[in-house]
């Protein structure tokens, strides 16, 4: 079978990959041609990689504007190069914006389309449900509660577990000891509490002051932030400076192994930091006016995706537009070592794994792609005699 897949950010690289090494074990007979990064070209072949991650992702509206030209090249490159392969099906991981025109492509070209993590349209841009119901003939689903949610809106979605469960497994396995990890980067010995504000420059700016000022209200713990290698670090240090707070880029997962707590701002990084058993806060500072209008136009009760899956508030979300740390100063001395909601946050944690369904997600995943492309292939020479 030939198979055809796009991701266009680094999560889409990590998973993407894991599925290209599910799909070889389902299918040994497996071609690969993708965009997406350096884990899938470590997967899939160097060869195969059409387009790198580097060259397509845009974020924000202002960087999307800006290269509206570059973004419309590569999408006719994308179309052409998928025509020329005819793959047996295209999938598509994530990566909406990009992802759903090429669903609608691929649909008018006849060509089966898979999509892996679908978008998050029970947050918003509902109106992609009608696009996905008309151009996509499969939709696999990371979530439980999104199960239900496409269910009710037409859709039979595969669930099959969260392959986020596999990449923490393969990188625990990797983990440094405690007083490495800590020589390596220059911290001493006082409990860690991570700071995990974002991954854009928006969200640097907007959250880190308020985890800087709320680090000044606990002298007996270091405060370190994880730091992302496609953000200067001078961004961190702008938003840092005068503060006791640490950086550490790139090891976001070892950083969370080896904290006490830590601070998130929403996200999959709240799915992530629970499901490595490690007790948060959600903090999210935005304009006074966002926070006005959240009940109005979010259309889930939370931010934060253990919340969502949970279906209560396991973790508390503190959305605010000031720099007030009251708040999540109460919150985060209750779930540190003794606090009085630490122990029943790890109980929720512990039933968020379960729901999860346990290492292995990739795999399955790929399997029920392997099948349904096949039996889709067969139907099609069949009715052609």
């Amino acid at each position: 079978m030939k198979y055809y897949i796009i991701a266009g950010e680094p999560s889409g690289d990590l998973h993407g990959a894991n599925l290209i090494k599910g799909l070889k074990e389902a299918d040994p007979k497996a071609e690969f041609r993708f965009w997406g990064g350096d884990r899938m070209a470590a997967e899939g072949g160097q060869q195969n990689l059409v387009k790198h991650y580097r060259e397509t992702s845009f974020f924000g509206i202002v960087n999307v504007l800006m290269n509206l030209r570059t973004i419309g090249r590569q999408m006719r490159q994308c179309r052409q190069d998928i025509l020329s392969y005819a793959p047996d099906v295209l999938i598509l991981v994530d990566y909406p914006g990009f992802n759903m025109k090429m669903a609608r492509f691929a649909h008018e070209n006849g060509i089966r389309t898979h999509y892996y993590i679908a978008p998050k349209v029970w947050a918003w841009r509902e109106h992609r449900i009608k696009a996905i119901r008309r151009y996509v003939d499969r939709l696999y689903i990371i979530f439980p509660f999104e199960k239900q949610y496409f269910a009710d809106k037409g859709i039979e979605a595969v669930f099959e577990g969260n392959p986020t469960v596999d990449a923490l497994a393969e990188r625990r396995e990797a983990f440094p000891a405690a007083e490495e990890f800590r020589s390596r980067h220059g911290l001493d010995e006082r409990p860690i509490v991570a700071l995990l504000a974002g991954s854009r420059k928006g969200e640097i700016r907007d959250n880190l002051p308020l985890m800087a000022a709320l680090a000044e209200r606990f002298p007996q713990r270091q405060f370190v932030v994880a730091g992302v290698s496609w953000l200067d670090r001078s961004l961190y240090e702008r938003y840092m400076a005068g503060s006791r707070i640490s950086y550490i880029c790139d090891r976001t997962y070892e950083l969370l192994h080896f904290a006490e707590a830590a601070v998130v701002t929403s996200g999959t990084a709240t799915l992530e930091t629970a499901l490595l058993d490690i007790p948060e806060v959600v903090v999210y500072r935005t304009y006074w006016w966002q926070v006005w209008l959240r009940p109005y136009v979010l259309k889930v009760p939370y931010v934060s995706l253990v919340n969502l899956n949970l279906g209560r508030e396991a973790v508390r979300e503190i959305i605010q537009s000031s720099l007030d740390t009251t708040e999540a100063e109460k919150e985060l001395r209750a779930i540190l070592t003794g606090g009085e909601k630490r122990r029943r946050m790890l109980d929720d944690f512990a039933e968020l794994h379960r729901m999860m369904g346990g290492t292995g997600a990739s795999g399955r995943f790929a399997r029920r792609m392997a099948e349904d492309a096949a039996q889709a292939k067969n139907k099609n020479s069949e009715d052609r005699l």
